[in-house]
């Protein structure tokens, strides 16, 4: 008897990832598309930098054009389509300015994470940028994630407690996010985020893991935030079950080279 076609596999959920890359494959491009994976969507990527870059810190950092950015954006986004974007390195004001207007004109939730600075305090924005960020990128961001150095580069507020962190998330939603989390994870104490649009207020909190093996936590939250969103959630619970797997990844993080390790993004499945 012949045998009947399969039916067609379900397409997953689809998640694209401007970024630049990360060498040693902590942060970056292949942490998104690591973390993309660990939530079951389908992972995709725009190129907006090459660094070279170990577990000691960045060595050298080579930006694409905009004129490559954009062909990138478009391939993925006239043909395959997407549910979420996440942003990550936009070293200049020209990509900055690139990536938000292409965000401005797709129909899908955009996570940004403006990075400032690398785990190992290599400069990863120019300061010109800045601007650019406030008023080009975040007014189309449904969710922003800045930690407290970017939201000292941002607002100028140098946050030390947790009312503190309310006073920045205020600063950065008159930016004009939809919602912005403000990590505290460098603040004394366990781990505590904040969650806001300004009504509605959530905080999120962890146990601190006594790990310095934290190399791509940003990249790895905003992706798994951006996950979330293009699986259906609003984006209380999508920052939640971020929140529950970057602390997971976090507690699992393993030496990697002579410096600081990366996250353990297969948490969850190694060893089964």
């Amino acid at each position: 008897m012949p045998v009947p076609p399969a039916a067609p596999a379900a397409v997953p959920a689809r998640v694209l990832t401007v970024a630049g890359s990360d060498s040693g494959g902590g942060a970056g491009i292949q942490a998104d598309l690591k973390t993309m994976m660990a939530f079951g969507v389908h992972g995709m990527s725009v190129l907006t930098a090459v660094t070279a870059q170990n577990s000691l810190g960045v060595r050298g950092a080579w930006e694409l054009p905009a004129d490559a950015v954009r062909a990138q954006y478009r391939a993925v986004v006239d043909d395959i389509g997407v549910q979420a974007v996440k942003t990550g390195m936009l070293s200049s004001a020209a990509l900055v300015e690139t990536v938000a207007e292409l965000l401005a004109g797709t129909d899908a939730p955009a996570v940004v994470d403006p990075v400032g600075v690398s785990k190992h305090g290599d400069a990863l924005l120019a300061a010109e940028a800045l601007d650019s960020v406030r008023t080009r990128l975040l007014p189309v961001a449904e969710v922003a994630t800045p930690n407290l150095d970017e939201v000292a580069q941002l607002t100028g507020l140098t946050v030390t407690d947790e009312p503190g962190m309310r006073r920045a998330a205020e600063a950065v939603l008159a930016f004009g996010p939809r919602w912005v989390v403000i990590k505290g994870g460098h603040l004394p104490g366990d781990p505590v985020d904040l969650l806001t649009d300004g009504d509605q207020e959530h905080w999120l909190r962890a146990p601190r893991h006594d790990n310095r093996h934290t190399h791509g936590t940003g990249c790895t939250l905003a992706s798994a935030i951006a996950c979330g969103l293009a699986r259906g959630l609003d984006v209380p619970a999508a920052v939640r079950g971020a929140k529950e797997y970057v602390t997971g990844a976090i507690a699992a993080g393993f030496p990697l080279g002579s410096g600081v390790g990366p996250v353990d993004h297969a948490w969850r499945t190694r060893g089964c």
